[in-house]
């Protein structure tokens, strides 16, 4: 039976981080459970431009949804199996959670995680995160940068992570290398230097491994049951803690099948419930968007960094903290739904994504079956938010996109409007269509959320410890009480920075049981 300090179950974008921050104690050993394999040496997960062709491969754990009566049933939640978990799979478009977002979750009960506490962790962060290069800023991203800026009187913003924004356009920031186009997810930033050295004795490495059950004893949790690519069972101990950084979708369900959840569901099942938790599997969250797409009159500059390289954001409520609208503006006619409704690819054309950086919607994961093996059903509950707050963001969104379609320079690139389609003009058909349409940004979180240590729903206290177990903790997305306006990958780097933080400075095994 292998023993360790730390085992961390999930070597992915937080994952990544702590492994590579414990091992910086010789005296410090770490195992890290990773169900995917190595992304050292593969130029399909390493090129930051060959991003769209690992969705649905052989990378990808291709979590489904359930019905979803006002939006999209058809959506594929695209969940990394590879080290570097999503930042290995994404677009790598990298915002510092804006202070807002963090005073957010402060307000929720998660006391030490507001703005000026927060801000110091970006600065640590390993990954190469710069603007998108002169030579990857294609002409008609720069035109279209310069066409909302004269049709929505919104700012330029070069730089988004300099200063705290609101509304503003322009190319974004993104962790890689612009030399080689190659990417600077957590693994290659904190892992790869390490692995490539062979100067971390210390770091072990269970690639293409599964995590089945955790071991508690008692309310103490002990170490995890694993499964090889081989189908060897074997037990993983750990002297000091786990960690849970699995992600919003199986840190909640490894939870579930080790009877740590919500004890009705659970023996529903005939799951032995270990801890009641109510709050495992509930608030699930996400950054819903739709899209419009035009052909173009022809193709397009070849030069892009992922071809998804500017964005804008927009704030329609004066009292709303932060942007309340977002756009991803792609260089490439995005119609994977569209085509679904009977919408034809263009051969060229262009894509602007409405996206709800602070949606109403509150899903929920749960288990179907104790089998490991069986996924768990993700329900979004998408467009189900009282006074339908969201699908009318999405309508606001089409119309804003249309007004930047109609200005110069990039109205001289267009040829016609493919999706919704210039004749769809009412709001509520513009909403059924958009509603169809929608997509995710692939955002899941908040499904084990953290709050103050009286809150019955929250799943872990502010040092992420789970609620009623010690020697345990979870840091994912998983842990987000809300959703940050912006794309959250940073956020998840710095959610790890801290955990690292605090467990180098516990002085216990995990602490006392609360």
């Amino acid at each position: 039976m292998p023993v360790y300090d730390y085992v961390i179950v999930g070597g992915g974008t937080a994952g990544s981080v702590i492994a590579s921050r414990l091992t910086e104690d010789p005296n410090v050993s770490v195992a890290v459970i990773e169900g995917g394999p190595s992304d050292i040496d593969r130029e399909d997960v390493l090129t930051l431009r060959k991003w769209l062709g690992l969705l649905g491969g052989e990378l990808d754990y291709e979590y489904t949804t359930t019905e979803q009566p006002r939006g999209n049933s058809h959506i594929l939640h695209s969940r990394a199996k590879v080290l570097g978990g999503c930042s290995s799979h994404n677009t790598l478009i990298s915002f510092k959670p804006l202070p807002s977002d963090w005073d957010e979750w402060e307000a929720a009960g998660a006391t030490g995680w507001g703005a000026k506490d927060m801000d110091p962790y970006f600065g640590k962060l390993r990954n190469n995160i710069v603007r998108v290069a002169k030579k990857d800023q294609n002409q008609i991203a720069t035109d279209w940068i310069e066409a909302t800026k004269t049709a929505l009187g919104v700012p330029e913003v070069v730089g988004f992570n300099d200063q705290p924004f609101e509304e503003g356009v322009g190319f974004f920031d993104l962790s890689y290398h612009p030399e080689n186009n190659k990417r600077s997810s957590a693994s290659v930033a904190y892992l790869h230097p390490h692995m490539e050295a062979g100067d971390r004795p210390n770091l072990t490495l269970m690639l293409e491994t599964w995590a089945t059950k955790l071991e508690l004893d008692g309310t103490t949790a002990k170490g995890v049951h694993v499964r090889t690519k081989d189908g060897e069972e074997v037990y993983v101990e750990a002297a000091r803690e786990v960690l849970v950084c699995a992600g919003a979708v199986d840190t909640p369900r490894l939870l579930m099948l080790s009877g740590i959840g919500p004890k009705q569901d659970l023996e529903a099942l005939g799951i032995e419930c270990k801890l009641d938790l109510p709050g495992v599997g509930e608030n699930l969250i996400d950054h819903p968007e739709s899209v419009i797409v035009w052909e173009t009159n022809g193709p397009l500059p070849d030069n892009s960094a992922m071809d998804s390289d500017a964005g804008l954001f927009v704030k329609r409520d004066p009292d709303h903290k932060g942007p309340d609208l977002m756009f991803h503006f792609y260089q490439i006619p995005f119609t994977d739904n569209p085509e679904r409704l009977g919408y034809e690819r263009p051969e060229h054309g262009v894509s602007m994504t409405p996206n709800i950086p602070k949606s109403r919607a509150r899903g929920r994961l749960y288990l179907t079956s104790k089998d490991p093996e069986v996924k768990p059903a993700l329900d979004f509950k998408y467009f189900e938010d009282e006074d339908d707050y969201d699908g009318k963001t999405l309508v606001d969104g089409i119309k804003l996109a249309r007004k930047v379609a109609e200005a110069e320079p990039f109205k001289k690139w267009l040829k016609r409007e493919v999706f919704p389609g210039p004749d769809v003009t009412d709001d509520e058909q513009i909403s059924e269509l958009v509603r169809k349409a929608a997509h995710t940004v692939y955002h899941p979180a908040g499904t084990c959320k953290m709050g103050a240590k009286d809150d019955k729903t929250a799943v872990v206290d502010p040092e992420l410890k789970i609620r009623g177990l010690s020697g345990i903790r979870i840091a994912d997305a998983s842990v987000f009480p809300t959703m940050p306006a912006v794309n959250p990958m940073i956020g998840v780097l710095m959610v790890g920075e801290k955990a690292a933080e605090l467990l180098v400075d516990s002085p216990t095994r995990g602490g006392d049981a609360r």
